[in-house]
């Protein structure tokens, strides 16, 4: 059985993502359920540091370390799905959450695509 991963969801997820996650046994949390619905990138980050938790995000710029540098933190996954539906976040992310554990994510952003994953250590 796939380990039951602590997740915090950036702003731009909708509950049904956050319900799927929830369904496979993940503690989620949404940003937008903890009153960070319209927080800048840092602060969404902080959060999930401060909580424990991967990030889950669609936003480039956690790709961009002049803007926002990551060092220790329990991981940020990075979708790059097209176009953004619910249904393709979750049909992507659900598969790719069952092959890993969290102390995987530890320090590194990983960019999930539909066709590969790139793994990038950032502390």
């Amino acid at each position: 059985m796939p380990e039951r991963l602590k997740l915090y969801l950036d702003q731009m997820f909708r509950l049904d993502v956050a319900q799927a996650l929830r369904g496979e046994g993940h503690d989620v949390v949404r940003a937008s359920e903890v009153g960070q619905d319209r927080t800048d990138d840092y602060q969404i980050l902080q959060k999930a540091i401060a909580e424990n938790r991967i990030l889950v995000t669609l936003d480039d710029d956690f790709g961009d370390w002049v803007i926002l540098p990551l060092s220790k933190h329990p991981g940020v996954i990075r979708l790059k799905v097209n176009p953004t539906t619910s249904r393709n976040v979750i049909e992507l992310l659900l598969p790719f959450l069952r092959l890993h554990s969290s102390g995987q994510f530890k320090n590194h952003l990983v960019i999930v695509s539909p066709r590969r994953s790139k793994w990038v250590y950032t502390a």
